[in-house]
């Protein structure tokens, strides 16, 4: 038997995380296959051969799509020409929907089977996406528990696999357990995202609330690869403010609070029992025109999960230093507000545990396809 050959595309830091402990698993089932992506460098770590790092692909809302469009329209072409030279027997893709659900229509006219593990967030907006990944995408590998019923009313059998990230933090607290912390001072850490458009609208607003606790520690965790030097100057201005790079579990790990960009980054805080503020912010007519599409009511992974506001979002012009510090005060200091969000983050991490480990369970099922 010939050696298994996987392309696979990520297009951000999460799905380099969950794309890597993908190709752990089937290599523990295939440890001859080979793999070939766009993704980042935990998946170079498990020995994929990376093409195309996710950083050269974060776009994020539709003014920087149209800006970048003649290079976004390069990568399909690229992309469609590595895959055809590369002849895999699979291409597993992960999230990354503008991209992803195009490259699966040129697949499947190509004969090559195709592979969605961890679907779009079709039940939140565009909606009308699920016609093509019914006729495009062989199979679709859902990490939320509510999904498959969603998929359920449109007559498309997927498979619940659970949440790849309680692994990845158990195994994380397992192998690095919770320093005792002798400093007083509480310690707050910045999650403004990992694409130079969401730490732009969002940095100096979490920065600007250290100025109100001089007597706490802020530390923005910087996202991998990101350079931080081009902030230098801003930082100074922030005494009580320091920056680690990829250092995120470690820092939640020792966290009294956290002020976190939307995305997977407030599903990883939840893990870790840090009480937490959910922001977002972008651009004014990307923000307008998401509002007229978006149909959930939260943006956090922990209030879309629980269907109840586990944790304070503040969107665009609510997104204030002010607003935060109020907020902020409460999870620092009132016992029942901070204990009230512990105890949905333990039904949370309940009900996400119930599908297994979701990386060894797609890895069997993509296995399989073979």
């Amino acid at each position: 038997m010939s050696a298994r050959r996987y392309y696979i595309i990520a297009g951000e830091a999460s799905g380099d995380l969950h794309g890597s402990n993908l190709i752990r698993e089937i290599k523990n089932i295939h440890p001859q296959a080979s793999f070939r992506c766009w993704g980042g460098d935990l998946m170079q770590a498990q020995g994929a051969d990376v093409v195309k790092h996710y950083r050269e692909l974060a776009f994020m809302g539709f003014i920087q799509v149209i800006r970048n469009l003649g290079t976004i329209l390069r990568n399909f072409k690229n992309c469609k020409a590595d895959i055809a030279a590369y002849r895999p027997d699979i291409l597993i893709l992960i999230d990354y929907p503008g991209f992803n659900l195009r490259m699966a229509k040129w697949a499947h006219e190509n004969n090559i089977k195709v592979v969605y593990y961890i679907s779009p967030q079709i039940w939140a907006w565009k909606e009308n996406r699920i016609h093509q990944i019914k006729k495009y995408v062989d199979k679709m590998l859902v990490i939320l528990p509510f999904e498959k019923a969603f998929y359920q009313k449109w007559d498309y059998e997927v498979d619940y696999v659970g949440h790849p990230l309680v692994k990845v933090v158990d195994d994380f607290l397992q192998k690095n357990p919770t320093p005792q912390i002798s400093t007083t001072r509480k310690q707050i850490t910045l999650l403004p995202g990992s694409r130079s458009q969401e730490i732009q609208y969002k940095l100096k607003v979490m920065l600007e609330v250290s100025r109100f606790y001089p007597d706490c520690d802020f530390t923005w965790a910087v996202a991998p690869g990101f350079e931080k030097a081009d902030y230098d100057s801003l930082l100074r201005q922030y005494p009580n403010v320091k920056c680690l790079s990829g250092q995120t579990y470690h820092l939640l790990s020792r966290s009294d609070a956290a002020i976190v960009t939307s995305g997977t980054a407030t599903l990883e805080t939840a893990l870790f029992g840090v009480p937490q503020i959910i922001c977002y912010k972008s651009d004014a007519l990307s923000y307008r025109i998401a509002k007229k599409l978006i149909k959930v009511k939260f943006i956090g992974l922990a209030n879309l999960i629980m269907d109840k506001e586990v944790v304070k979002e503040m969107i665009q012009d609510e997104l204030t230093a002010e607003n935060i510090k109020k907020e902020l005060d409460q999870i620092l200091y009132e016992t029942d507000r901070r204990q009230e969000i512990l105890d949905d983050y333990q039904a949370l991490r309940t009900l996400l545990s119930s599908g297994g480990d979701a990386s060894k369970n797609a890895a069997v099922i993509i296995a399989n396809m073979m």
